[in-house]
């Protein structure tokens, strides 16, 4: 997708061609074999599921052919992460191939470990303590427990947001914050339902509902390639892509980044 003379043009191909995706069935499918996709074009053609779709059906909202409205049900299943993933852009990453990404963007660091080494912000931590009790280890957190130390296994963004003390008056660059530690693999969005009223009635447009991984997954299945480095992981990345994709690594790098 791009912007040409102040107009947004998407990079998609026709209905019928014999490449193209038609359903969140077949898009489920395709990020199995490929084990990873951004949503939106970018360095390596063809590497999207903007590339893989028709134009035409794009936030149309009909769930059956809009890919926007895909990106919904295949957080439901469980067996894809979704979020912000690729060059601060949002994709999606199959369970298996999550490990590989948690150890490549995460250098083998839990998030307490991190921040605990000054490698992150106490506006990150802000957001993290929402999701794992202070003093506890992530593994030994069940989720059924979570509200007894005031925490929750997933949260909407606009929770996130009013809990850890951002907007008016409070923290600075929330989106930024949020998008560092989907880029980091520390959460991802788990479901999108729209708001309730006073009523319990739904309105407005659905929203993100954030997880850690380790409560989708597990922590054991979230950290298992912490036994190889980073770059052995990225490596493996790599060769994924280029299985599927013609790419050179400086490209590979750049879509990753």
């Amino acid at each position: 997708m791009e912007v040409i003379d102040g107009h947004w043009f998407m990079d998609g191909i026709d209905w019928d061609d014999e490449g193209c995706v038609h359903s969140s069935a077949e898009l489920l499918d395709v990020i199995g074999e490929v084990g990873f996709l951004p949503l939106f074009s970018n360095e390596i053609p063809g590497f999207s599921v903007e590339n893989m779709t028709a134009t035409e059906y794009w936030w149309s909202g009909d769930e059956k052919t809009d890919p926007w409205e895909w990106r919904i049900v295949l957080a439901r299943t469980g067996k894809v992460a979704y979020g912000k993933f690729f060059g601060n852009r949002a994709g999606f990453i199959s369970r298996k191939w999550f490990p590989y990404f948690a150890n490549f963007r995460r250098n083998g660091y839990d998030f307490d470990a991190l921040y605990d080494d000054g490698k992150a912000g106490y506006r990150e931590k802000l957001l993290m303590d929402l999701f794992v009790p202070a003093g506890m280890d992530m593994w030994d957190v069940k989720t059924s427990e979570l509200e007894k130390h005031g925490c929750s296994s997933e949260l909407f963004t606009f929770e996130m947001k009013e809990k850890a003390g951002f907007g008016k008056g409070g923290e600075k660059n929330f989106e930024g914050v949020l998008t560092r530690l989907q880029m980091q693999t520390y959460l991802v969005a788990s479901d999108f339902r729209p708001r309730l009223n006073k009523k319990g009635e739904e309105y407005g447009w659905p929203v993100a509902l954030m997880t850690p991984p380790e409560y989708m997954w597990g922590y054991k299945h979230v950290t298992d390639r912490y036994k190889e480095t980073p770059e052995e992981s990225f490596r493996k990345i790599a060769s994924q892509i280029r299985k599927h994709f013609d790419a050179d690594e400086k490209t590979v790098r750049k879509s990753l980044k």
